[in-house]
């Protein structure tokens, strides 16, 4: 690790240690900020004690950051545009890193003090959607070039239709419970249990489901979370000292033999395809010169990429031999191969075997850029995980009493947090980062219709409109910060 920092200068590597600094205050934040939605229901249903509660999930989260793996950190890194990371001057990209990161802590911090289970998954894109449209802004470049709108298009959809997923699915599996034992007592409240039964914890069958779900919870919340914290860092490391991490370095010869080899038969397979693909890919047409001044992700300059990466790939055993600015361009040639992949294998006139080809070469094309050092995890792992076993109390009374006009019920707790983990488990396995936050106070509150409990106006409105400010405000934020700290360097 400590090799990769060499030859910086000195006040490029304080800079570069404190932003890692922030970003690990990020996550820290987020891990204390999101704990409470984790362990929310299994403390107010006293399933577990909470200190325990909150050290279990704090286990659970170190875990599901070290075994996550790095999709939902690239699809963070993804939001910015390839040469917005790697054309930017040091200067430009501590600011650009700075106030993404001074802008989501604050946002992060100011939730979390009043109380209310805002995202932190929102807050991070806002953040970074900001400082992209902020400095296209300033150094005249179309809006459309500033952000990665399609990534961006991804991410709100999951964002937005996880939370109304979460509403249904809890609601649906609290009614089919209640079909199913219409008299359990898993239908009463914690204080209905101690006034009726004059017991202080759950039976223990739902006891042992509230805990098994919660430490699910925790475990899907620091795969999902955590890799965003991996991505952060990811960001920061290619903005500022990008020579040193725009590949892994640590590629094997195989590795790199792989990328080569997956270039080499992305080639094929799109002369295969030529019929289906020709106009698509400009395939066997002569363009205007091999590659554009301010290269884009054009598919139809995709030859000339791919024999421009071949060349630059010949005969590499291992990227330091390589220079600076030959990996930065092998990086931005895989990126752009990589995407008008991902274009192609959604024209509908491809087969869908043609499509499974596809995706296993996108794999291998990305395997020495999508990577994450084990430090950069470790340290991500250990934040969260220690953040989440300190400010938990703040958001546990809003989940568990002031959603709907009555406390949450035991088969309420198990609905929402089944429902939660499932849903961001699943959102790991198609590398989609949704708010944890989100998912579970959704759940909560369709269980809370389900159970004809009502909701509580106020509550609701709270968290619906840090649901919707959320965004706009970071964006803002991020962007102003930006701004700020552009005039300054003389931009």
């Amino acid at each position: 690790m400590i090799d990769l920092f060499s030859g910086l200068d000195a006040w490029v590597l304080v800079s570069l240690l404190l932003a890692l600094a922030f970003v690990l205050a990020f996550e820290f934040i987020n891990g204390f900020h999101d704990t409470a939605n984790a362990v929310a229901t299994v403390i107010y249903t006293k399933a577990m004690p909470p200190h325990l509660a909150v050290f279990f999930s704090g286990v659970f989260n170190f875990l599901g950051v070290l075994l996550g793996g790095v999709g939902v950190a690239y699809a963070i890194v993804h939001l910015l545009p390839v040469e917005l990371l790697i054309n930017v001057n040091t200067g430009h990209g501590l600011a650009m890193v700075f106030s993404l990161l001074a802008a989501a802590i604050t946002w992060n911090l100011g939730t979390w003090y009043f109380g209310i289970p805002a995202s932190s998954s929102h807050t991070l894109i806002g953040s970074i959607l900001g400082v992209g449209l902020a400095n296209a802004l300033i150094n005249d470049i179309p809006l459309a070039d500033g952000v990665n709108w399609q990534k961006a298009i991804d991410i709100a959809m999951s964002l937005v239709f996880s939370p109304m997923a979460g509403f249904l699915i809890a609601a649906v599996i609290l009614i089919g419970l209640k079909w199913w034992r219409p008299l359990s007592k898993m239908h009463k409240t914690p204080e209905q249990r101690r006034k009726i039964d004059d017991k202080k914890h759950p039976p223990f069958w739902n006891r042992l489901v509230l805990v098994i779900s919660a430490m699910a919870v925790s475990f899907v919340h620091g795969s999902n979370d955590g890799q965003k914290g991996i991505g952060l860092i990811m960001l920061v490391l290619i903005g500022i000292v990008p020579a040193q991490f725009v590949l892994d370095l640590n590629s094997t010869t195989y590795q790199i033999e792989r990328t080569r080899d997956a270039t080499l038969h992305l080639s094929q397979f799109y002369q295969r395809n030529s019929e289906t693909l020709g106009e698509f890919l400009a395939l066997g047409k002569s363009l205007d010169g091999d590659l554009p001044e301010k290269f884009r992700c054009n598919p139809q300059q995709t030859e000339p990429t791919i024999t421009a990466l071949l060349g630059t790939l010949k005969g590499v055993e291992d990227y330091h031999s390589l220079s600076a600015e030959s990996r930065i361009e092998v990086r931005r040639y895989l990126l752009c191969l990589d995407d008008t992949a991902k274009k192609v294998s959604k024209l509908p006139t491809l087969g869908a075997r043609e499509k499974a080809d596809l995706d296993k070469l996108r794999k291998d094309l990305t395997t020495t850029t999508e990577y994450a050092p084990f430090w950069v995890i470790l340290a991500v792992a250990l934040a969260l995980g220690l953040g989440t076993m300190v400010g938990w109390k703040r958001v546990v009374l809003t989940i568990g009493e002031k959603i709907g006009k009555q406390g949450m019920t035991y088969s309420q707790g198990m609905s929402a947090q089944i429902t939660t983990a499932s849903l961001i488990g699943m959102a790991n396995i198609f590398s989609l980062p949704v708010s944890t936050t989100h998912v579970l106070s959704s759940g909560v509150a369709g269980t809370m219709v389900a159970n004809k409990s009502g909701l509580q106006g106020g509550t609701v409105k709270t968290i619906l409109l840090a649901w919707v400010l959320t965004l706009p405000a970071t964006v803002a934020l991020s962007a102003g910060l930006f701004w700020l700290a552009s005039k300054a360097l003389g931009s």
